[in-house]
């Protein structure tokens, strides 16, 4: 596990912050630290690791360590992968302060089954919870609905809808467009919403190392495509930062979006960076 290249300035500015409404501290990849004006912190698919270089290779700083994380009430997995479910990122956490962890199925069995969490870190099975789409659960002043998320190349991926008096916060995890984005446009009134952007680019067959043209993220089009069905007032856009050969500009968005009435807004937010509902 690597070391924090920011030292702990991260996790101690979240534990500082009186936010008016809810804060959001972009972790990289597709990481959040979300803090409410009453004190709740929640934890998004939070990942430091390195990635599996030479096929993946994270192109980021380690913005924190997990050992640092004094204060959190809760972590979510949006889906299965190494870069939102991933023990040496997240469980130290839950070990530390005690957080609940929530995560679908197929993300509980990496936790449980392929990499043991509960065998290597003093965990116990009562702080994870199973959860699937149509679900609602209370995290201190958050709402939290558990939606559907559009990822052919996850077995079982959701979303997550974050409710607070003062706004909701929409993070879809690495969904594409789907046609029925407009039906949760029409249940919730999303103001900041994340979704996953990216290049399609050349990376290293895992089986022969060959390089092999990949898309595992939302294209210029696609992303504002969905923020648009959506009806996302801000769309923040992530996971642009992180892999070599699938960065990409996110910039562009301002041209693909200007022809639409939604997002309202396009945040770029880089890594460490704080948005407020």
């Amino acid at each position: 596990m690597s070391v924090s290249d920011w030292g702990d300035w991260v996790p101690r500015a979240v534990e500082a912050a009186s936010p008016d409404t809810v804060a959001a501290w972009y972790l990289g990849c597709n990481g959040f630290f979300l803090k409410g004006s009453e004190g709740t912190t929640v934890a998004i698919d939070p990942y430091v690791g390195l990635g599996d270089p030479p096929r993946t290779v994270r192109m980021i700083p380690v913005p924190f360590d997990p050992d640092d994380v004094e204060e959190m009430d809760a972590v979510l997995a949006t889906h299965e992968h190494t870069d939102h479910v991933h023990g040496p990122s997240q469980a130290p956490i839950l070990e530390s302060t005690g957080a609940q962890y929530y995560a679908p199925d197929d993300s509980l069995d990496v936790a449980f089954e392929d990499e043991a969490w509960l065998d290597e870190y003093d965990l116990s099975e009562e702080q994870f919870t199973e959860v699937a789409e149509d679900d609602t659960f209370e995290v201190g002043e958050f709402t939290i609905h558990v939606e559907f998320s559009h990822d052919p190349d996850s077995t079982h991926p959701v979303s997550y809808v974050i409710e607070h008096e003062s706004g909701t916060f929409f993070h879809g995890g690495d969904t594409k467009p789907h046609e029925d984005f407009d039906e949760l446009a029409e249940a919730y009134d999303i103001d900041v919403g994340v979704l996953a952007f990216g290049a399609v680019g050349n990376i290293d067959d895992k089986e022969t190392g060959e390089p092999q043209r990949t898309k595992w993220y939302s294209t210029e089009n696609e992303v504002v495509k969905a923020a648009s069905d959506l009806q996302f007032d801000r769309l923040v856009p992530t996971h642009w930062d992180m892999w070599k050969g699938l960065t990409a500009d996110p910039t562009v968005l301002h041209h693909h979006a200007k022809s639409y009435d939604h997002p309202e807004r396009l945040d770029i937010v880089e890594i460490g960076d704080r948005v407020d509902l």
